[in-house]
């Protein structure tokens, strides 16, 4: 601003400097919100993981998958409480950022505060003593302007010592004057030059903190994205084990550890216990059959609108 005692620039920048950091405050509480939604959520997942039934009977390879896939389920709860901490790290590092750039700028804006006083102390002095200037300057106009009047030398004699005495007095005030002028443009000269490094300063501060604000959304992004990287691996062993399920090898499974025998039961004969004239032909008792192994197993199918089935052999996502 051309007037010397305004600070209309200055506190314009001092506000845009609070408003960056209230903005960082705000990306700040984002954060720990985000962690308290991912410490929930990953308590959550643990919690079903471990306490709900999924398939508890389950036998051999799909009950080894179904282990798997608890297990993994924890996993991915474990996963993102430590995503929870690691949000709450990168809030805490946002704070101290923060609270470090508000502590160096305290120190410049009160060495500006205490400068901007004295100008304007400076300022309004000098304007008051260029007041007291004046004022003698009009009232020595009088003493010179009824000389033509006078009446007596006697009285002639006063007003020439008047006139001396304002002469000095004028003087005096003058070169008051010229030094709080002196003073005062010294003290604008340090004020333009302490104003510039203020200035140079706030903007380092706030290339500091764009380029510190960037980095830590850039780095959530990033963390959001590792998250899903480490969850998709976690499913995909959940996928490699449904892999080695084998429906064949769970139904021999099964027989083996159910099994009572090889042989079916013999048929049952008749006896004649009422004519044993008519029992006297033997008769020949049946070899037993043994059980024949039943053929090949149905392949699962799909009921229309349904998705398809995620065979074994032939592997695909529904």
């Amino acid at each position: 601003s051309t007037d010397l005692t305004s600070t209309v620039g200055y506190d314009s920048i001092i506000q845009h400097l609070n408003d960056g950091r209230k903005n960082c405050k705000e990306f700040e509480d984002f954060l720990k919100e985000r962690a308290i939604i991912e410490e929930k959520y990953g308590k959550e997942l643990i919690n079903l993981s471990k306490k709900k039934p999924c398939g508890q009977t389950e036998l051999n390879t799909l009950k080894r998958s179904l282990d798997v896939f608890k297990q993994q389920i924890d996993n991915v709860g474990q996963g993102h409480i430590q995503l929870a901490q690691n949000l709450r790290e990168e809030a805490k590092k946002m704070e101290d950022f923060r609270e470090k750039q508000k502590l160096h700028r305290k120190k410049i804006e009160l060495i500006m505060e205490a400068i901007h006083k004295n100008r304007n102390l400076q300022y309004k002095k000098t304007m008051e003593m260029g007041g007291l200037v004046k004022l003698p300057c009009w009232a020595a106009v009088p003493l010179v302007l009824p000389l033509p009047y006078l009446s007596s030398l006697s009285h002639f004699w006063q007003l020439f010592l008047k006139l001396a005495q304002t002469k000095s007095a004028l003087e005096d005030s003058d070169r008051s004057y010229q030094q709080n002028v002196t003073t005062l443009e010294k003290i604008r000269e340090e004020w333009q030059k302490e104003h510039i490094k203020a200035c140079e300063f706030f903007e380092t501060q706030e290339c500091e903190r764009i380029n510190y604000f960037r980095n830590a959304l850039w780095l959530h992004v990033n963390q959001l994205s590792q998250d899903c990287v480490q969850n998709d691996e976690k499913y995909e062993e959940i996928r490699k084990s449904l892999e080695m399920c084998s429906i064949e090898k769970d139904m021999d499974f099964f027989v083996n550890l159910r099994k009572t025998g090889s042989l079916a039961p013999a048929p049952v004969t008749y006896e004649n216990y009422y004519n044993t004239q008519r029992n006297a032909a033997p008769v020949r008792s049946p070899v037993p059959v043994p059980i024949s192994r039943r053929g090949p197993l149905p392949t699962p199918t799909s009921a229309p609108g349904e998705p398809d089935y995620a065979t074994v052999d032939g592997y695909s996502l529904i």
